[in-house]
């Protein structure tokens, strides 16, 4: 009688593929569920933005229902009341929040990726000082009040600003580390801001002018505007996106992303580059807004975890979600008026950051 005999090491070897087999099956098991438990959140959360939308179009001083919007939006008639309250008031500002939430948050989240710093927000680049030097400047020096018409200038100071803040801390060996980065945006804020308090001082024109747009606000802004800043915003959105892998590379540290193969300084441009188009766009559109840029990457992580990936994605649809929500209660608190958006953001978005950091996780990038 013969018998046939296994090695033994090819049983080890049967068993060890056997093994891990089923922990690779076990591992694209466990990767399906959490990209189909983030892509059902993501269904959610796009769902909440469109909520939200509806909701800017209905509310307000003269609330609307449902279908009396719905027929002004595809039977415009100048001489309808609904249709000048949806389409020319209602309408411009809806479409820059989500414009303006959709920049700030991504804008806050490469911000927080590029430094490493989980308190950064568009403040750190010198953006919103650069830009209400711009407006004051245009205001005080070329006499123009109008939104559409100093959304360039405005624009043109926060691009100016970021790029010597950038320049600053790209001097010496090290590069534009975020330490260097942090300090930079802190010197560049302060001599800004001393030059705005000076022509604010020789000019009550720019005073008075100056407060409506530097507490942000989506009101008395036309569709004007949101064509002027929506190509800025739609480039540097594509850029912000395509930086997901970078991020995960630099948030390992600098030598780990070059050791990985990763163009460090590549990565810095093209991400400062975004954060310029995205901050002075919104910045120029609606003022300077606080706390969306600097909350909204905190939730997002907080749902998805460190991947930048779903991180900027989320980012992309939560921070429009607060910021149209936010203007919408800012109607209804103090109706017949209404309080300015950036009002309500910092309200709201104070006590969530609050709770946010406590949880020491969330603050370590």
């Amino acid at each position: 009688m013969t018998t046939s005999a296994v090695p033994p090491t090819s049983a080890a070897a049967n068993d060890g593929h056997g093994g891990g087999g089923q922990r690779s099956g076990a591992g694209s098991a466990s990767t399906g569920r959490r990209r189909r438990r983030l892509s059902y959140g993501f269904g959610i959360a796009i769902v909440a933005l469109l909520v939200v939308c509806i909701l800017s179009l209905m509310l307000g001083s003269n609330p609307l229902d449902p279908a009396t919007v719905f027929h002004a939006l595809f039977h415009y008639d100048r001489s309808s009341e609904a249709s000048l309250i949806v389409v020319d008031s209602r309408l411009p500002r809806t479409l820059l929040g989500l414009s303006a939430g959709l920049a700030l948050g991504l804008a806050g989240t490469v911000m927080q990726g590029l430094s490493r710093n989980p308190l950064a927000d568009p403040g750190i680049l010198g953006v919103n000082f650069g830009a209400s030097l711009a407006v004051v400047i245009a205001i005080a020096v070329f006499g123009i009040t109008t939104a559409g018409g100093y959304v360039w200038f405005a624009f043109a100071g926060a691009a100016v600003a970021s790029v010597i803040v950038y320049a600053v801390a790209s001097a010496g060996r090290e590069g534009a580390t975020p330490i260097k980065l942090a300090l930079a945006g802190a010197a560049v804020s302060a001599a800004l801001g001393s030059l705005i308090t000076a022509v604010l001082l020789t000019s009550r024109v720019s005073l008075d002018s100056l407060r409506f747009w530097q507490v942000g606000s989506l009101a008395g802004r036309n569709l004007g505007v949101f064509w002027q800043v929506l190509p800025t915003i739609v480039i540097g959105a594509i850029v912000a996106l395509a930086l997901g892998r970078a991020l995960n590379g630099l948030a390992l540290g600098d030598d780990v992303a070059r050791g990985l193969g990763q163009k460090v300084g590549v990565s810095r441009v093209f991400a400062a580059v975004a954060i310029v188009l995205l901050c002075g766009s919104a910045t120029a559109a609606v003022g300077p807004i606080a706390f969306v840029g600097l909350v909204i990457p905190h939730v997002a992580r907080w749902v998805v975890g460190a991947d930048y990936r779903w991180i900027l994605a989320f980012s992309a649809v939560i921070a429009p979600t607060m910021l149209i929500a936010c203007d919408v209660i800012g109607r209804l608190v103090a109706w017949p008026g209404e309080l300015q958006v950036g009002v309500v953001t910092a309200v709201v978005g104070a006590p969530v950051f609050i709770a946010l950091v406590r949880r020491r996780k969330l603050v370590s990038l």
